[in-house]
């Protein structure tokens, strides 16, 4: 009987991720597996790196003595490091509930014979519902208003047509990232009826005019952009993507919305952008330091929105993430091939099977 580590948190539970592989058991006509579940303390305690992996929660030594018996993990945030794989001679897959496996070394997981694999898309539709959401705030000051009632301002002059907001029907709204979290963004705004936008150099072309959305160098999206909304990977290509000289492409008075990783946007330029109205609000998830420093100049700039990296922060995403793992598990232990696996090498050079 396979022996299976559930290694959860606060977000993606361990119990969850213990009956989600249970029921692609059953569901297969397979044995089923006995369970060891521990909980890490993310979110309460920040991700970090940890023995040369990042974003990681939990101590090695610790995981390593969890892991005594079982061939298979399944986890969002445990530090599998080149010394877990050592101590751990018994492993063969893990399972990580991420769009990528970053918590993971995948050259020690690849020496050791361990499929890693990963949940590709999983926080898309919470993503992208989220940065509408924090597009509507920023656009229509509905964040700043709250703040300002609650501290007994009554800001009538918010319906002049000076400080009046915009809506998203009629507008040309600009994504930087057609990716899976991208396209849901764009059928949102389209059906708010705003025209869209998109720069990804990966994109297909004809697939996304099919789609109402129009492929354009990133220059020409900025420029032709009253809203912007960043939905790229962050790669070193990628690192401030957006920056001071880019930005003064967009139109005056421009919104501009992040809530994909902060290293995409040079965060430098923005408080002199808005305090100029060169950008007219933003409206930000995430940023160039995880949490920003007390003293962080963007928050005493007018017209910003910001959240906490709570994007992904739904109970379908946590669900969906431990269905889409345990999935993949349930192929690996049934010999199958996985359909997300980090490190293929692993499948081409050994049988799928943990037995």
């Amino acid at each position: 009987m396979t022996h299976v580590l559930s290694s959860g948190d606060h977000f993606i539970l361990a119990e969850t991720l213990s009956a989600s592989l249970s029921e692609e058991l059953h569901a297969a006509g397979a044995a089923p597996a006995t369970y060891t579940e521990v909980t890490l303390d993310w979110p309460l305690t920040p991700f970090g790196p940890v023995e040369g992996v990042d974003e990681a929660s939990g101590d090695v030594d610790e995981l390593i003595a969890s892991l005594r018996g079982a061939e298979v993990a399944l986890t969002q945030m445990a530090p599998f490091t080149a010394r877990v794989f050592d101590a751990c001679p018994e492993l063969r897959f893990i399972g990580v509930c991420r769009g990528g496996p970053v918590n993971v070394d995948l050259e020690a997981a690849t020496r050791a014979g361990v499929v890693v694999s990963f949940a590709p898309a999983r926080n898309a539709q919470a993503a992208a519902e989220f940065a509408v959401g924090l597009m509507l705030a920023a656009m229509r000051k509905i964040a700043v208003a709250d703040g300002e009632l609650k501290n007994g301002q009554w800001r009538g002059d918010y319906y002049t047509y000076a400080q009046t907001g915009r809506e998203i029907s009629g507008n040309t709204i600009g994504l930087v990232g057609y990716g899976a979290i991208g396209r849901i963004v764009a059928k949102i705004l389209q059906a708010f009826g705003a025209r869209v936008l998109a720069y990804d150099p990966y994109a297909n072309v004809e697939a996304a005019a099919a789609e109402g959305v129009s492929v354009l160098p990133l220059e020409d999206v900025l420029r032709a952009s009253n809203v912007i909304s960043i939905h790229a990977r962050l790669t070193p290509e990628t690192h401030h993507l957006l920056n001071a000289e880019n930005l003064a492409l967009l139109p005056h008075g421009a919104v501009l919305v992040n809530s994909a990783r902060g290293g995409l946007l040079d965060y430098a330029p923005l408080p002199a952008l808005l305090e100029s109205g060169a950008l007219g609000a933003l409206a930000l998830d995430v940023y160039d330091e995880e949490p920003p420093g007390p003293t962080w100049p963007l928050f005493s700039a007018p017209n910003v929105v910001m959240t906490p990296h709570l994007a992904g922060a739904t109970r379908q995403t946590a669900e969906r993430a431990a269905r889409v793992i345990a999935h993949e598990a349930a192929l690996f232990l049934a010999g199958e091939r996985p359909l997300y696996v980090a490190n293929p090498a692993v499948l081409d050079a050994a049988p799928t099977s943990a037995s």
